[in-house]
């Protein structure tokens, strides 16, 4: 047993472990400890003595029993309540409701709306990913004590609020679903940066599918997660450039992972059901179906942003139907609607990222230099910068 074979149990046990000992304690710190406990204890052991049959329960075991010792050394009234809960939750009855997973429960309590979403995704990856405060704050750009605050008050707000380790009942179910999803699909946005994070997210996604299976949207999040995921190796060129959708080689996209993803969308079109994540993967789903971008049926894609916009109208949802405007009916239209949205998404980089591709195929350079340039002011990515920096030069030097 190597130390990398323990990395492999504590990257597929960590979230389970922490949310067993938040189960048990309900105090979270004291949960993490005894985990990171268990796991320093297992490194010191496991290359000894062997792997045990089954490691999750080992870790959880330790974990429980560093607990008990501590609450015993510390000896205060809370201590000894807390002591005789461990002691006893064996026999506890299991809570009934739609959610009986510890993971998804613990994932319900960081994506609480009474937290701000900075702090549900801080929380989300250091309980559930076992990501470090550091690796957190590296992949937000945020200064690690940054993190690290965010963390502790998020923390404190739960214990405060009395905010409950509990399945969400049936009432509160969709909204508090929707919360959690908006968490990983943040998360993986995020990772789209190259912060590293898509990975994470497919792995809460395919969680939350093996756990909630009869929950379209669920499903859908995880279709749509993979289907953009399987393009990563073509969204770069070789010199780092950022490459669009449309100029990607599609021979390099990974087509186990699209196979994946436009099954589950197949298995969401059976339920009927349709939903935000769900109809996103299905766009995304027609991109993958065409052997290239002239072969892009447009109009199903044009539709699709229809349907979105009749069930969850937003202004960046309409900015994405301009760009299907652009390939349906010409840039002519698509540019008036992008227009016409700038007042409400000025400080968004695709805006004018898309209107001054718009404008220069309308043949007005000079208006798409300036947008262009708005766009690089706006972008946080070396490799979109790159690629916005390059379209700008294409047509007009620089000044």
């Amino acid at each position: 047993m190597t130390a990398p074979d323990v990395e492999t149990v504590f990257r597929a046990e960590y979230g389970r472990a922490v949310a067993v000992l938040v189960r048990l304690l309900g105090d979270i710190d004291l949960a993490e400890e005894a985990v990171q406990d268990a796991f320093t204890t297992a490194l010191e052991r496991w290359p000894r003595t062997g792997v045990p049959p089954s490691p999750a329960g080992w870790i959880i075991t330790t974990a429980r029993n560093r607990a008990i010792d501590r609450l015993r050394r510390e000896a205060t009234r809370d201590g000894r309540h807390a002591q005789a809960a461990l002691l006893h939750a064996p026999d506890a009855p299991p809570e009934e409701g739609p959610v009986r997973d510890e993971r998804l429960r613990l994932l319900f309590t960081c994506c609480h709306p009474a937290l701000a979403m900075p702090a549900r995704v801080a929380l989300t990856l250091r309980l559930l990913g076992g990501l470090t405060t550091a690796q957190i704050a590296r992949a937000f750009l945020v200064p690690e004590p940054t993190m690290a605050q965010r963390l502790v008050r998020a923390k404190a707000k739960i214990r405060d609020a009395g905010i409950p380790y509990r399945v969400p009942r049936d009432a509160d179910l969709p909204d508090r679903l929707a919360a959690l999803l908006a968490v990983v699909y943040l998360i993986f946005n995020q990772g789209l940066g190259e912060s590293g994070l898509c990975e994470e997210a497919v792995r809460l996604g395919r969680l939350l599918a093996e756990l909630m299976p009869d929950e379209p949207e669920v499903t859908g999040l995880l279709a749509l997660m993979l289907l953009v995921e399987s393009r990563r190796a073509a969204r770069l060129g070789e010199d780092g450039t950022l490459v669009p959708l449309l100029e990607q080689d599609r021979r390099l996209w990974d087509r186990s992972l699209v196979a994946e993803g436009q099954t589950l969308v197949r298995r969401c079109l059976r339920r009927g059901r349709p939903g935000p994540y769900q109809i996103q993967a299905a766009i995304q789903a027609v991109h993958s179906d065409s052997p290239g971008p002239a072969h892009t049926d447009w109009g199903q894609i044009l539709r699709l942003y229809d349907q979105l916009m009749a069930v969850a109208p937003s202004p960046v949802v309409a900015l994405n139907r301009a760009v299907a405007v652009a390939e349906t009916e010409g840039p002519a239209p698509a540019l008036a609607l992008v227009d016409s949205l700038e007042p409400d998404l000025d400080g968004y980089r695709v805006l004018h990222a898309v209107r001054a591709d718009l404008l220069r195929r309308l043949g007005r350079t000079a208006e798409a230099a300036l947008a262009y340039e708005r766009a690089v002011e706006l972008s946080e990515s070396p490799a979109e910068r790159a690629h916005l920096t390059r379209r700008r030069r294409e047509i007009a030097p620089e000044r």
